[in-house]
């Protein structure tokens, strides 16, 4: 979901459950987002062909990125393409406001793919680290570099209560080129994966004739755009379509499914092999008794559970691994 650079409460959009975050980035501009729970040419004549020579053994297709036995291969415009393929038992660091704290003993990093340097994820990846970058697929935000590029008809209603930030018509092809420019983005960074916030809006008053199938036909797009570039994709909360979409994702990022009580739908990821890496805001898992149930609840769904400031800013951690 969304980050925020101070603590803020949950929001109900239209009797979904919502989180919103707010945070700050390099440039001193606050930035919000809100995350969901609930959940013609002619055609040239073909030349007679050649004698068929004799057959040959074919090659191996050669892939691109860096292959490990995490990798996964897909298959875009027919060549195969190699992306990671993060292990459920991987875990996690969540950070999006702040210096990258790059301290933590864990498999994967997850910051913001705007304001991260190249040079951060580099020096992660070069200690076997693996980063997933972090962008917002289903809101404009009038402080990202590329938001001139959406049409008026690409925004639809603001995201109640933050400023400066709008619900995207997903149907858009116009949207989808800027969303695939932002994934060129990731893979030029150096990116593993890709985790996009905000991709839930039918559930949410958008103001735009968004629906499940639309949602769903966009959010295979997300998948298919990060797989042709050799990056895993993350389904960010979603929680209704979770069982629709697992097969396309290779990891689910979840916000609060403790608290709304939705973590069991995760067993579609995790009965795959696939992460489910999760986080709880509320001020009471301080606590360690609170912790201590939490914890054991999460390593009972194979879970990769945090417990995080909502303001994402690295003032405080706990993990449940």
């Amino acid at each position: 979901m969304r980050l925020l650079s101070c603590l803020l409460l949950c929001a109900l959009s239209v009797g979904v459950s919502a989180e919103t975050y707010r945070w700050t980035d390099s440039s001193g501009h606050v930035n919000t987002s809100a995350n969901k729970t609930s959940s013609g040419k002619g055609i040239t004549p073909t030349p007679a062909p050649k004698p068929t020579p004799a057959l040959t053994p074919a090659e191996p297709p050669e892939t691109s990125g860096d292959a490990n036995p995490g990798d996964t291969g897909s298959k875009a415009d027919g060549k195969p393409v190699s992306h990671w393929a993060p292990q459920v038992t991987d875990t996690w660091q969540l950070q999006l406001q702040g210096r990258p704290n790059t301290s933590y003993n864990v498999a994967v990093f997850e910051f913001d793919m705007f304001d991260t340097p190249a040079a951060t994820i580099a020096a992660l990846k070069a200690q076997g680290k693996h980063v997933v970058c972090y962008f917002s697929a289903g809101s404009g935000e009038d402080w990202r570099p590329d938001f001139s590029k959406f049409k008026t008809q690409d925004l639809g209603k603001p995201l109640q209560g933050w400023a400066g930030e709008n619900w995207l018509d997903t149907r858009s092809a116009n949207v989808r080129a800027i969303m695939s420019a932002r994934m060129d983005l990731a893979k030029s960074k150096g990116c593993d994966g890709v985790d996009t916030d905000n991709v839930d809006g039918y559930t949410n008053d958008t103001g735009l004739p968004l629906s499940a199938a639309t949602q769903l036909d966009y959010n295979r797009f997300l998948a298919s755009e990060a797989h042709a570039r050799g990056l895993a994709i993350g389904l960010k909360n979603n929680v209704e379509q979770v069982a629709q979409l697992a097969s396309d994702f290779d990891f689910a990022t979840n916000e609060s499914c403790f608290r709304y009580k939705e973590c069991a739908a995760y067993a579609a990821f995790t009965k795959q092999g696939k992460p489910v890496f999760q986080v709880e805001y509320e001020s009471k898992y301080k606590d360690i008794v609170a912790r201590t149930a939490l914890c054991t609840s999460a390593r009972s769904q194979n879970l990769r559970t945090l417990v995080l400031p909502q303001a994402l800013d690295d003032s405080f951690r706990y993990s449940c691994d």
